[in-house]
């Protein structure tokens, strides 16, 4: 397979989507003119014009409106927000329309939407623009959450949220857009709901997803040097999950350490921590283990920054502890 950019994977799917669907635009900030604020849709403007590569207003719940009454009139639009930290200045029209239109209207409606851009941490960008928001979306009813780590499943899950009928919520990272990976050059999906064993072991199971993926896997790697078999599991999609997955390396592992970048209050690792308690609870060996970002807005300086989010050495710590914990 030959080896592209995250962003360029990205690009290939709203692309590919595009030639396959009039039906199919993009719409937001500084997509059209400028080719993205991080070059995502750098060529799509004078691919497919402006009526379908659409620059907006800084407003948010304006064009986050236009993009819902659109899909509700039989398009596919894909709305990018600069930053999903913007995206709560529209979260009335994803959570009070988007995600309710289909039961409100009794399924006369549906609302086949993509709502994508960064997510997340991304260095010095302090608190207002740091912020993981997947358990936020994922605790809605009516939304699909997307979370990628790479630029395969970027490319085939994009693909899949085009074609979904439902609101997609899907999240990247900006840290990530340079980042290389192989895709095929021939079309393929990945279905959305289905987590990716990226690592196969037997000692521990380590679950993550977006870029805290790369934190779990480094450690997988340095704890294999020490003796200890880690299955790495890249959850892709947070709503729908993919539970029976988790829960069949549990069973074969008897260990759980969960590693997102997210606040630990509520988090994805909050609701996988109950359900592997009550569905794998006889199985386990040890307590379920989470490592989360700290529990406070994150500042500026570089050295709060780095010990806010979660690190290698503390992910290399914390399995030794459910290794060595006592049944």
């Amino acid at each position: 397979m030959r080896t592209i950019a995250f962003r360029q994977a990205l690009r290939e799917a709203m692309q590919e989507e595009m030639r396959a669907d009039k039906s199919v635009f993009l719409m937001g900030e500084e997509v059209a003119q400028y080719n993205g604020a991080y070059k995502v849709s750098q060529g799509m403007l004078e691919e497919f014009g402006p009526d379908r590569v659409i620059d907006t207003p800084i407003a948010e719940l304006g064009f986050a409106a236009i993009g819902v009454g659109a899909a509700m009139n039989g398009t596919r639009p894909i709305v990018e927000f600069m930053t999903w930290n913007f995206a709560v200045l529209a979260l009335d029209q994803i959570l009070n329309h988007a995600a309710k239109m289909l039961s409100m209207s009794g399924g006369q409606f549906s609302c086949p939407i993509v709502f994508r851009g960064p997510n997340g941490s991304a260095g010095q960008l302090a608190a207002q623009h740091s912020q993981a928001f997947e358990s936020m979306y994922a605790h809605m009813p009516g939304l699909k959450v997307i979370s990628v780590s790479n630029p395969y499943d970027a490319k085939g899950l994009l693909k899949s949220a085009i074609r979904d009928n439902n609101p997609v919520v899907f999240m990247e990272s900006e840290v990530m857009y340079g980042e290389e990976g192989e895709v095929p050059e021939e079309e393929y999906l990945i279905p959305i709901g289905k987590a990716d064993v990226k690592r196969q072991g037997s000692d521990v199971t380590i679950v993550s997803y977006n870029k805290a993926m790369k934190t779990a896997l480094t450690a997988a790697e340095e704890l294999q040097g020490e003796g200890i078999s880690a299955e790495v599991i890249d959850l892709r999609t947070i709503r729908p999950l993919d539970w029976a997955t988790i829960i069949e390396s549990v069973k074969k592992t008897n260990r759980l350490v969960i590693v997102e970048e997210q606040w630990p209050f509520g988090g994805v690792a909050a609701e996988l921590s109950y359900r592997i308690q009550k569905d794998a609870f006889d199985y386990l060996d040890a307590p379920v283990t989470r490592i989360t970002s700290a529990d406070t807005n994150l500042h500026y300086a570089p050295n709060l920054v780095k010990g806010a989010l979660p690190a290698v050495d503390t992910v290399v710590r914390r399995v030794k502890d459910v290794m060595y914990a006592r049944k």
